[in-house]
C-alpha cells in the first residue's frame, strides 16, 4: 500500500479546510486512538462531506504520516538549540531523546500507531517503510549532528554507521517509553540513564585494535538491516 495526497490549490480556503481534517483527526486520534478512528468520524468533526477529507488526505495513515513529518520539522531547530550547550556525548544524545518524547508526550495515545505497523517494512506506517524515510532520515541527521559534536572519538569505518544505530535505539527507547505506566515515565527515565552510559562506554571501546573483528560483524548487521 503506498500512501498518496491529493495536491490541494494554495487558496487560503483550501489550507483553512485542509487543516481543520488534520487537527480534527489528531483530536480524535488523541481521544479515541488510531485504529477506533475513522475516516467518516474524522470528516464529521471537522464538518466537511466524507469525499473532502479524502480528497485532502488518501486516509487516516496519510493523517499520521504528516503528523510525523510536522513534528520532526517543528523539533530540528529546537534540537539544534538544545545541542549547543552540550559537549559531552551521553548528554547530547539525551537531549535529542528528551526533545522527542517531550513533542510526543500529548498524543502519546496514538502514537503506538506507528510502531504497531513496525514489522512489515511495506506498510506505510513502519518506521522502516519506503513512505516514512524522510521522517527517519531528519532523525537520524539530529542523531549524526549529535554524534559529530559529542566527547567521543569513533573508529573512521563504524562512525558513518552509528547515527543508524543510535536511531534504532531511540526507536527502541520510544516504543518502551509507549508502554511505561510508572508515574511520570520514571521507567523511561531509568532506562535511559543506564543505558546512554553503557552506550557510550561501548563507543568508546569500540577503537581498541582488539575491538575491530567485533566493529566488522557490527557493520555486516547493519548493512544487513539498514533501510
Amino acid at each position: 500500500m503506498t500512501i498518496t495526497q491529493t495536491k490541494t490549490r494554495p487558496t487560503p480556503r483550501a489550507e483553512d479546510t485542509r487543516r481543520r481534517i488534520y487537527e480534527s483527526a489528531l483530536k480524535l486520534f488523541r481521544e479515541k486512538g488510531f485504529e477506533p478512528t475513522t475516516m467518516r468520524d474524522i470528516a464529521a468533526k471537522a464538518g466537511v462531506a466524507l469525499g473532502a477529507a479524502y480528497y485532502y488526505f488518501s486516509s487516516k495513515e496519510a493523517i499520521v504520516l504528516e503528523f510525523y513529518r510536522e513534528m520532526q520539522e517543528s523539533s530540528h531547530e529546537a534540537i539544534l538549540e538544545a545541542l549547543m550547550g552540550q559537549r559531552k556525548l551521553k548528554d547530547r544524545v539525551r537531549v535529542v531523546l528528551e526533545k522527542r518524547l517531550e513533542l510526543l508526550a500529548p498524543n502519546r495515545k496514538f502514537c503506538d500507531a506507528l510502531f504497531r505497523h513496525a514489522p512489515d517494512t511495506h506498510d506505510p506506517l513502519s518506521p522502516f517503510s519506503s513512505e516514512t524515510r524522510p521522517i527517519r532520515e531528519r532523525a537520524i541527521e539530529h542523531l549524526r549532528v549529535a554524534l559529530e559534536g559529542g566527547d567521543v572519538k569513533v573508529p573512521a569505518d563504524l562512525k558513518p554507521q552509528v547515527p543508524f544505530l543510535l536511531w534504532l535505539y531511540q526507536m527502541a527507547v520510544i516504543l518502551f517509553w509507549l508502554y511505561d505506566r510508572s508515574p511520570h515515565q520514571e521507567r523511561t527515565q531509568k532506562l535511559m540513564e543506564k543505558s546512554l552510559g553503557l552506550l557510550v562506554s561501548m563507543l568508546r571501546l569500540s577503537g581498541l585494535p582488539l575491538m575491530k573483528p567485533l566493529r566488522k560483524t557490527v557493520l555486516e548487521l547493519v548493512e544487513t538491516v539498514a533501510v
